[in-house]
């Protein structure tokens, strides 16, 4: 990597720095003829075989700057990491990049990057800690709310001779009009509604209420201007609905023939002492995950950290990028995901600033730590952690070929050192638990400690110390 990019840094304030780049006029070289190649196999150039044109024809033909600029595009994000961590910096948002020139041949390639860093912390008392820890328990009404969810999971639909009402199911056909005419989705057969689930357009459930197998109603809704058919937005529209058939829910009796079936046991109190030994353990591990967070809350108490505003919004932007990648690997575009929201990127930015400002201070603190007690990462410690992220459910265990090469695979996009501080912070917290000495909840607010029971409901205690994630 040190022969790859050469840097020097220059301290800004504010919690931003000036990096200067300098990348090897080789490592600059292969990704030239790198981007040549890729881009001669689009290239049709009589003698040459689609897709076999060489690198130096390509050059000549589409200039030499051309070839360049594609190349550092395509390399730029590895070079950025690797002078990230060349330079021994943890960048917080976007950089402003400075590249004025592209070089000769044979000459490096220099830029300068201008980026918010990771806050510094001045550590207090760290070791020794008492902090509030409560004890686990299954509260009466969530016993009763898991029976209730098990009977609604095994209740049964039974044909009523009566008029529907809200909360039972209607069979139904329809058929959608707007000025008349037929559109395309809005048709459906032997279709099952739950009236009262607002599955369907706002209007269309409540028109139904009353009706008996065999009615004809003209249901009248108008589409929201919103709706994702955008020719639809705004419309009024009739559907021409025909009740088949009316269903009522009807819940099992809470007996020993619905604990059998609901899991094979003898009885409703076998049944009941399994779902609070689930609902303890489920929470034992919630108070585990509260009391770690809870600890290093009450490190940063102690410490002195300066986040700049600049600073937290910088991070609040980068979360809010997070999360939008995450939810397009869930199949859920950003934009609408906003809409269903009801706000702006805008507003879920300035809403997050004030977790982002304790997110900085969670992990400068914690750095703070590593450093004082000199913690440090082993390759075998690396490996492991690739190997966990790797393997995938139901798959055979990752050789360590695989995970090697995982590892080098890293090392040249400069995320090594991203992987190696994760697992160090995680080890920080470790230690920062190991030495604090947990006392009651109300022993902690006696005393004026930190203490925050409900923080695991709004933000995952495991995401909170992990920066490269």
């Amino acid at each position: 990597m040190a022969s790859t990019v050469q840097t020097s840094k220059t301290d800004l304030g504010e919690s931003r720095v000036r990096v200067d780049v300098k990348v090897a006029s080789d490592a600059l070289e292969r990704e030239v003829a790198s981007a040549a190649g890729k881009l001669g196999r689009d290239l049709r150039i009589p003698g040459f075989r689609k897709g076999k044109v060489p690198a130096q024809v390509v050059l000549r033909r589409m200039g030499r700057d051309a070839v360049v600029d594609e190349a550092v595009r395509n390399a730029f994000p590895t070079w950025y990491e690797q002078a990230m961590s060349e330079a021994g910096i943890v960048a917080v948002g976007d950089p402003h990049v400075d590249l004025s020139e592209l070089p000769e041949k044979g000459a490096p390639l220099s830029f300068t990057v201008e980026v918010a860093v990771r806050p510094e912390a001045k550590l207090g008392e760290y070791r020794g800690l008492e902090v509030g820890r409560r004890e686990p328990e299954v509260a009466p009404e969530r016993l009763e709310s898991e029976l209730e969810r098990l009977r609604e999971s095994l209740a049964s639909l039974e044909t009523v001779e009566r008029p529907a009402a809200l909360g039972d199911f209607a069979v139904v056909d329809f058929t959608g009009m707007v000025d008349g005419e037929p559109f395309e989705g809005g048709e459906a057969r032997g279709f099952l509604l739950e009236l009262g689930s607002n599955r369907l357009v706002e209007g269309f459930e409540e028109q139904l209420v009353g009706a008996v197998a065999g009615d004809d109603r003209d249901v009248a809704v108008t589409f929201p201007e919103d709706y994702p058919v955008e020719a639809l937005g705004g419309q009024d529209a009739v559907f021409h609905t025909q009740v088949k058939e009316v269903k009522e829910k009807r819940l099992p009796e809470l007996d020993d023939d619905f604990a059998a079936e609901a899991g094979g046991f003898d009885s409703v109190d076998e049944l009941r002492k399994e779902i609070e030994t689930r609902l303890r353990a489920a929470d034992e591990q919630a108070v585990e995950a509260e009391y770690r967070e809870t600890v290093v809350d009450a490190v940063v108490q102690g410490a002195q950290i300066d986040v700049p505003h600049d600073l937290a919004h910088a991070k609040s932007h980068e979360m809010w990028e997070h999360t939008a990648r995450r939810l397009r690997r869930q199949g859920i575009e950003p934009e609408r995901y906003l809409e269903i929201a009801g706000k702006s990127e805008h507003d879920l930015i300035d809403e997050a600033q004030p977790e982002a400002e304790r997110a900085l201070k969670r992990e400068a603190a914690l750095a703070a730590v590593i450093a004082a007690e000199g913690l440090e990462v082993s390759d075998d410690e690396v490996l492991d952690a690739l190997r966990e992220a790797g393997q995938q459910p139901g798959q055979a265990p990752l050789t360590d070929k695989d995970v090697r090469k995982a590892l080098e695979r890293a090392r040249s996009q400069g995320r090594d050192e991203l992987i190696r501080e994760d697992i160090a912070m995680r080890k920080a917290v470790d230690l920062l638990v190991e030495h604090a000495t947990p006392i009651s909840k109300e022993q902690a607010e006696a005393r004026g400690k930190l203490w925050t029971p409900d923080r695991e409901a709004e933000q995952p205690a495991a995401q909170l110390w992990t920066p490269g994630s």
